[in-house]
């Protein structure tokens, strides 16, 4: 009966996934955004907005839609779909549903990066950042796969997530200590190391694009493989796929989005947890449909995080990274209990 029943409700989730998910995984990333450029200290009408967008002007409004509230939306997009677009992939390589680019170090190894070269004078703005944002994510992977490796078992789930999680407090704690015993560099990145959108500039989604976009392309390429290694590296094998070719592939793209986004907005946690499993509950056709999918709703949380956080103490503004941790946190404990339940 149960497995009847069972059989009864993944049909309409299928036949939801092709009539409806995608125009209204498109309309909500749509609405996000107008609601982006229009929420905030000064709030601005939606006629206003869309005269701004396609007539310019130098009106107050005008100058608060394109000057500021354009490029923090541009990057909200663009950083929410590298994490969501992350987060799935990372899941798949590593078959562990709580896998993302913060419980696996990335995150925070990034972050480590951006804040050790601006300590040594090393890099200035996103152009600089970027490098050592990659630089640290790679870092942090390799470490985190390396302690998951030794032992019996290699490198299960299991051992990815907590190697992760312990490397990512690790690195958080020698952050810290740089943060706090350098005045300078604790003011520069007090508000980055949270994860904001805000004061970020029109030339920031201008240098993401080449990472976001060679990041996408190795990852969607590696769809099937991933597909495939979800069934395990055996079955991966007998049906032709090199598994280590493809997880090697796919976790650097994932390293790629990750250090985009988060030379561009900060550590922002949750993001990459939360979406792919919304994804995969609305979409039926493996990761050629998730991926996608995640990566319009990571962009849509993201930057509706953005916005819930300008809402709930205006005037002032709470960062995204820490409306996102809000939502997440509670999805992951979700998750755990259903995982220990065995459901």
């Amino acid at each position: 009966m149960s497995s009847r029943l069972g059989a009864r409700t993944a049909r309409p989730t299928r036949r939801l996934g092709a009539r409806v998910v995608w125009p209204a995984a498109v309309l909500l990333v749509a609405v996000v955004a107008l609601l982006s450029l229009a929420v905030g200290a000064r709030p601005v009408s939606p006629s206003a907005v869309f005269d701004a967008l396609l007539r310019g002007g130098s009106t107050p409004d005008a100058l608060v839609v394109l000057s500021l509230r354009v490029p923090r939306t541009e990057v909200g997009l663009t950083a929410g779909a590298a994490l969501g677009l992350a987060g799935a992939t990372l899941q798949s390589v590593t078959r562990n549903p709580l896998a993302d680019p913060g419980i696996l170090g990335l995150s925070q190894g990034a972050a480590a990066g951006v804040v050790i070269a601006i300590a040594l004078g090393l890099a200035n703005g996103f152009g600089g950042y970027v490098w050592y944002a990659f630089a640290g994510a790679v870092v942090a992977a390799w470490l985190v796969y390396a302690i998951a490796a030794r032992g019996r078992g290699g490198a299960s789930p299991v051992k990815l997530a907590l190697a992760g999680t312990a490397l990512s407090a690790m690195t958080a704690g020698g952050t810290t200590v740089v943060l706090t015993s350098s005045s300078a560099t604790l003011d520069q990145f007090r508000f980055w190391q949270v994860g904001a959108l805000s004061g970020r500039d029109a030339g920031t989604v201008l240098k993401m694009l080449p990472f976001l976009v060679a990041g996408a392309l190795v990852v969607l390429a590696c769809a099937r493989g991933l597909d495939a290694l979800e069934l395990g590296d055996d079955t991966a094998r007998a049906l032709g796929h090199r598994v280590l070719l493809v997880r090697g592939s796919a976790a650097l793209g994932a390293t790629l989005l990750t250090a985009a986004a988060v030379a561009a907005a900060g550590p922002i946690a949750f993001v990459g947890l939360a979406v792919p499993h919304l994804a995969r509950r609305l979409v039926s056709g493996g990761s050629r449909q998730v991926l996608p999918l995640s990566a319009l709703l990571g962009a849509a949380l993201l930057l509706g995080a953005d916005v819930a956080g300008r809402v709930v103490r205006a005037p002032a503004e709470v960062p995204a990274g820490v409306m996102t941790a809000l939502v997440g946190v509670p999805v992951l404990v979700v998750l755990v209990r259903r995982k220990v339940a065995g459901t």
